[in-house]
């Protein structure tokens, strides 16, 4: 039912207690866990083996302190057994791998190296660098020498990437080569060709350009990272100028912001036109960009008409959606500006409130670096695994665990030639080591959690805070000293179980989703048209379901900041106020959210705009100070997602401002009804924007 008046009533209830305890202290408990499950992961785990690559004897490459210290690459004896990248990097590949100082520069095979041999001792020299360590006898017969897998049967010239030798493949004049050459012969005579080389290694190629756009990114951001700095402080300076003119200009600014993104739009298609008319009339301009496949150099796809179309139909697709929304929703808007002028007044008066972030951001970083860090060792747990690995699928011990000092002493190697007893992970049979994926899950679990709790803590401290502005009869005078701070230390003391026990189901429902994510990742290559459709359903329950869960877990924060009960009956008293102002509502979560969006997209708009003419050196004053980039759109775009996300920062506060004087004024025209005897609390502007005139004084019965 609706709160009757209470003339007492003065906002923020200060006579509280505890709420949902035994949340708290399972809230404490876990965390106590967390700490020990990251203790004991420490103890465990070695991040060296998630850093440096490993050898066939389970030795780290590149480790300070032991004999493979200046060798820090991986080279693999026979890489042609290797079917494929993937293989390669998860240390699979079923070939001798061993460590060394720099990856081989010209062909040679063991046949090669026993005749120059003869005539010069150099060539052995260099060979057996690529040899198992000890081994010195380059006058053992080849089969002796593949059969003990002492050497490999030929080295290539190759190129380290990720700590590891792959051939150097080089497209000359639209041929794949190595060194120059399609061809060459084994130590056993065979034939062998480069493509043979690039089908055992698929994908390399890729990968390595890959690589080189990401050397040439990280050149970019060292070159121009100041001036990425000064985008970004120019984006927080504007998001303060913002919040401080919405004090006096609301209105006008609010119109403003709506007039200057639809003009902004409208540039954006008109240049998009103008790219696309001339390169239309450009020759070879007109190559579609599947045609072209994925490119290295960005460049290519702005020299395409069609990318200029696609950013024409996508910016048109936003202007139109604007424009509709504008004239449907009038009305509305002009009631989400009362909000939000109200909203900014408040603001003017805890301004404290738009710090606070700074707070949730560092609490998330702790949360986000601890459960990163746990992750890592909880990952490189372990001891070494060593598994048989054979080249013959018919072998029947493939697989299965060995030891490498035991190995050759087994019948293995009798039934099976070429089965070798190669490092193959870090594991264990333990009890720990056998839940290690538990143990992630529950890792992911409660950081999920944490970051949760985190955001309501944020939330219902400024709710708490603006809860009070709106209560207090005589602005400033009646609001209490130090708003955020009070309201801070009051969902601390009394409501972390009622925080914690909202973030819990909050974070049981993005676990779910994670899950979710996982086997539909591992069900793309399924023929099951069922399972998939079902996947896909559950993924879109589970997103509504989440997005519901965090619009009443925001209001119920609100409710305990404001009468400090528990998490359920706070959730319901929520529900039921918010449905019986339910047309109120879809003005509140649609039309202000959307103007709050429109103020955060011109910010980052706004300094994109001056970003790009920065890095495309097109202002004449400072064109010399700013650096060549080889893809300006990289820091560009660095610069637009931090003002962006710089913008929302303090629009977040803003945000939560406006739902707490929403559910505030709906509590307000349940409780008084605007006569002498049960004023509203509203301001005169709110109540005039939302059609409540004050109703003519009448005399106090009784």
């Amino acid at each position: 039912e609706p709160r009757k008046f209470d003339p007492t009533f003065r906002g923020p209830v200060y006579n509280r207690g505890c709420t949902d305890v035994l949340c708290c202290v399972l809230f404490v408990i876990v965390i106590l866990g967390y700490i020990a499950l990251g203790t004991v992961a420490w103890i465990h785990g070695d991040p060296r083996k998630v850093i440096y690559p490993t050898d066939s004897t389970g030795q780290f490459c590149g480790q300070k302190g032991t004999p493979n210290a200046k060798k820090a690459i991986l080279f693999y004896f026979n890489i042609l057994k290797c079917a494929s990248p993937a293989v390669l990097i998860n240390l699979q590949c079923p070939t001798t791998q061993m460590c060394v100082s720099k990856c081989p520069d010209r062909f040679a095979t063991y046949t090669d190296m026993q005749l120059l041999y003869r005539f010069n001792k150099s060539h052995w020299d260099y060979y057996k660098q690529f040899c198992k360590p000890g081994f010195n006898n380059p006058q053992k017969s080849v089969a002796q020498v593949l059969r003990d897998e002492d050497c490999p049967s030929m080295i290539v010239p190759s190129r380290p990437f990720l700590q590891r030798c792959f051939p150097d493949f080089i497209t000359r004049n639209g041929t794949l080569t190595v060194a120059n050459k399609t061809a060459f012969k084994d130590a056993l005579d065979t034939a062998r060709s480069v493509t043979e080389l690039r089908d055992a290694a698929n994908g390399i190629t890729s990968i390595h350009e890959a690589k080189e756009v990401g050397m040439k990114i990280v050149e970019d951001y060292a070159s121009c990272w100041y001036w990425i700095v000064i985008g970004l402080f120019i984006a927080l300076v504007i998001s303060l100028i913002f919040i401080l003119l919405l004090r006096f200009t609301a209105g006008f600014l609010l119109w403003f912001i709506i007039f200057a993104v639809i003009l902004l739009v409208a540039y954006g298609i008109w240049h998009c036109y103008w790219e696309f008319a001339v390169l239309r009339e450009t020759p070879g301009a007109d190559v579609t960009i599947s045609d072209i496949g994925f490119q290295t150099d960005l460049h290519v796809y702005l020299q395409l008409s069609q990318t200029w179309l696609v950013f024409m139909v996508t910016l048109g697709l936003t202007e139109a959606s604007i424009v509709l929304m504008l004239i449907f929703l009038r009305k509305r808007v002009r009631i989400a500006i009362a909000l939000l002028r109200e909203g900014s007044r408040a603001i003017s008066y805890i301004m404290s409130a738009l710090f606070y972030p700074i707070i949730t951001f560092v609490l998330l970083a702790i949360c986000i670096s601890y459960w990163a860090m746990t992750a890592l060792f909880l990952a490189s747990s372990g001891d070494a695994v060593y598994k048989v690995a054979s080249g013959n699928p018919n072998c029947k011990y493939a697989n299965q665990t060995c030891s490498p000092e035991s190995f050759n002493r087994t019948n293995i190697t009798k039934q099976c030639p070429g089965a070798q007893c190669l490092f193959a992970f870090y594991g264990g049979e333990s009890l720990y080591h056998r839940y290690i994926f538990i143990l992630q899950l529950c890792n992911l679990l409660v950081f999920l959690w944490l970051v949760n709790f985190t955001i309501a803590l944020g939330q219902c401290t400024v709710a708490g805070a603006f809860a009070s502005y709106y209560w207090a009869r005589r602005k400033p005078a009646d609001i209490p000293p130090c708003p955020v701070f009070s309201s801070f230390s009051r969902a601390l003391r009394y409501h972390t179980g009622s925080l914690a026990f909202g973030s819990l189901i909050l974070a049981v429902v993005q676990l779910i989703r994670v899950i979710l994510e996982y086997l539909d990742h591992k069900l793309k290559g399924a023929h099951n048209a069922f399972a998939r459709f079902l996947l896909c359903c559950l993924k879109c329950c589970f997103w509504c379901l989440e997005r519901f869960i965090r619009f009443m877990n925001r209001n119920a924060y609100i409710m305990i900041a404001i009468y400090g009960k528990n998490f359920c009956t706070s959730a319901r008293e929520a529900f039921y106020l918010l449905m019986r102002n339910v047309v109120r509502v879809a003005v509140l979560d649609k039309v202000t959210d959307f103007l709050l969006f429109l103020g955060k997209l011109l910010i980052a708009g706004s300094v994109g705009v001056i970003a790009f003419f920065l890095f495309t050196r097109k202002i004449p004053i400072i064109q010399e100070e700013v650096p060549v980039l080889n893809y300006y759109c990289v820091p560009l775009l660095t610069v637009i997602l931090g003002s962006y996300l710089i913008a929302h920062s303090f629009f977040s506060v803003y945000a939560m401002c406006v739902d707490t004087l929403f559910l505030c004024f709906c509590e307000d025209l349940e409780r008084n009804d605007g006569t002498t005897a049960k004023p509203f609390f509203m301001s005169p502007g709110l109540k005039r924007i939302l059609g409540k005139a004050e109703q003519s004084p009448k005399k106090s019965r009784g």
